[in-house]
């Protein structure tokens, strides 16, 4: 008699690769290490998506240290032995969809966006502030339209950049992590203190701009200065 198979459609707030990438996640981790999990075509049939979603959930899984994939005769996707700061950031990300799990999610990104500065000072080449730059252009085209959603995807992308120069795979790992949980939950946002929304973007696009430049300059005082103004909004 064959096993029924898990339901591998998850649904919620999370975009459908993080969905898909969740699901496979969740049978890596109940899976041993190095036990094959399917054929890529099996599992994204099972997890209902299209192959560039498929793909960029593997992508995703990959970078989590989660699964490895092998080609040929007997390939496929099979589970890897998560690090402990695989661990931790996967259970960061399991985290209840709770308002109360998006505030702790902000307070604990605070915490760490220090030490992430000190690291970017230290260790970010110019392909890094170059990624970072790109995520500025999209934030300020974001601006000019007026797309919020746009401009806060942007936003994340750009602190992401920011923690990939960390040579620390848990801070990396942690700090990513959060920000999966922060972004699955940002629907809106709205003006504040009777400004515009214009106005509103405007200033949270020159605040990251000029982070950007003090990490590209070298500018440590600078940079702790402004992540330290940029937690305070």
């Amino acid at each position: 008699m064959t096993t029924p198979q898990p339901d591998l459609q998850v649904r919620g707030s999370l975009t459908r690769p993080e969905q898909a990438a969740l699901a496979i996640g969740r049978l890596a981790e109940s899976a041993e290490p190095g036990a094959r999990l399917g054929t890529k075509q099996e599992l994204q049939e099972r997890c209902g998506v299209s192959k560039g979603t498929f793909n960029e959930a593997l992508r995703l899984l990959q970078a989590r240290g989660l699964i490895t994939v092998r080609s040929g005769p007997g390939g496929g996707l099979f589970a890897a032995e998560p690090t402990p700061a695989v661990r931790i950031g996967n259970a960061i990300l399991a985290l209840d969809r709770t308002e109360t799990s998006v505030d702790d999610a902000v307070r604990i990104r605070s915490a760490l966006d220090p030490l992430l500065i000190d690291d970017a000072i230290q260790f970010a080449g110019r392909a890094d502030i170059a990624r970072m730059r790109q995520a500025l252009d999209e934030m300020s085209r974001s601006v000019e339209t007026e797309d919020v959603l746009t401009f806060l995807r942007a936003n994340w992308d750009l602190h992401a950049a920011i923690a990939r120069t960390s040579p620390s795979r848990v801070l990396r790992s942690v700090y990513l992590s959060l920000l999966d949980v922060l972004a699955s939950h940002t629907v809106s946002a709205d003006p504040v203190d009777g400004r515009t929304l214009a106005e509103v973007l405007a200033e949270r696009l020159v605040l990251h701009s000029d982070i950007v430049e003090a990490l590209a300059g070298k500018d440590l005082s600078r940079a702790q200065e402004l992540i330290a103004v940029h937690n305070q909004r």
